[in-house]
């Protein structure tokens, strides 16, 4: 049997070389980018109320994701009888946006800069945290893609809208992109137990346009009817904090809240969305690896990005 590519020439083992997201190449240069995605880091954890130390998630999650790299002729998936991610896929890893520390905005500026890189090249940007702040420049980013609805999937609302001058921080994401012209509406699912937005935080996002689903409520749904708060027709910006899963999977988190999402919760959603809608963009936030020395934090991600980057192009494939 040929065609993985690790039957002849190197091996290359998980644990051997750079650790780019799933090995895949490196592009310093984002005027030249090719492929059909991007994937950018954003090492930025500023926006932090407690723990930091998501800076360093997406180095960990990168280096999670070479666990998922054997070969490139794709993964067999024998529940769905489909390969996903084959060789077709072109996945390229830009490097980090360039981080300057206690500078937020000029910080942002260059996340916003690489997510417009992704784009130009049309490539679907995939952004790894970093904190939840760093979706703010992703979002500021599609002001010339036309309208989206945002997926979001976490513990925490988002939606405040400015305290001690602070709006830029990982409270306030939500709030910014529901502000958008271009941002239709969001849907967001996984939001319990004391949330750093207040009352009056929950009544300006439904007024704004958002569906808010608890874990109970999404679990009483189930996957499909939880995505049908999502409105037909709809392209969609997904946004996954991993604190919306339980700490019991993923510890490696600042603001670990119990009563989360286990694995397959998230990804059934995934999956439904991606047969049933444009993806136009991806960012995964709030891995702070060092609370999490058995590293399953960082797989999960890792492992969680490469199945959602599967289920998008394979319902591409299918259109």
């Amino acid at each position: 049997m040929a065609g993985h590519g690790y039957e002849t020439g190197r091996l290359d083992l998980p644990f051997v070389g750079i650790s780019t997201f799933g090995k895949r190449p490196y592009v310093a240069d984002w005027s030249c980018l090719e492929a059909d995605v991007a994937v950018l880091g954003a090492p930025f954890d500023f926006g932090t109320q407690w723990r930091s130390g998501a800076r360093f998630g997406p180095r960990a999650v990168r280096e999670a994701s070479t666990l998922f790299s054997f070969g490139h002729a794709g993964a067999y998936d024998h529940e769905d009888d489909a390969t996903y991610l084959p060789a077709s896929v072109r996945i390229v890893d830009m490097g980090d946006a360039d981080i300057v520390h206690t500078d937020t905005v000029k910080s942002h500026a260059n996340i916003e800069t690489g997510v417009r890189a992704a784009l130009a090249a049309g490539a679907l940007p995939v952004t790894i945290g970093g904190d939840h702040s760093i979706n703010i420049p992703c979002i500021n980013a599609f002001d010339d893609q036309g309208d989206i609805h945002i997926l979001q999937i976490d513990a925490h609302l988002d939606f405040v809208d400015e305290r001690h001058g602070v709006r830029h921080g990982h409270g306030n994401p939500m709030r910014r992109a529901a502000e958008k012209p271009y941002v239709t509406g969001l849907t967001q699912i996984g939001i319990r137990n004391v949330s750093s937005t207040a009352r009056e935080g929950y009544a300006d996002a439904r007024a704004m346009g958002s569906t808010i689903l608890s874990v109970r409520q999404a679990r009483a749904l189930g996957p499909q009817g939880t995505v049908a708060h999502i409105p037909k027709g709809a392209r969609v910006y997904i946004t996954i904090d991993i604190d919306a899963f339980c700490p019991s999977i993923a510890p490696g988190t600042g603001t670990p809240s119990h009563g989360g999402f286990l694995y397959y919760d998230v990804l059934e959603v995934l999956q439904i969305v991606a047969r049933d809608h444009e993806v136009v963009g991806i960012d995964l936030v709030e891995v702070a690896p060092d609370y999490d020395h058995t590293g399953s934090t960082a797989i999960l991600a890792a492992q969680v990005l490469l199945n959602l980057l599967g289920f998008v192009f394979h319902a591409r494939g299918a259109r």
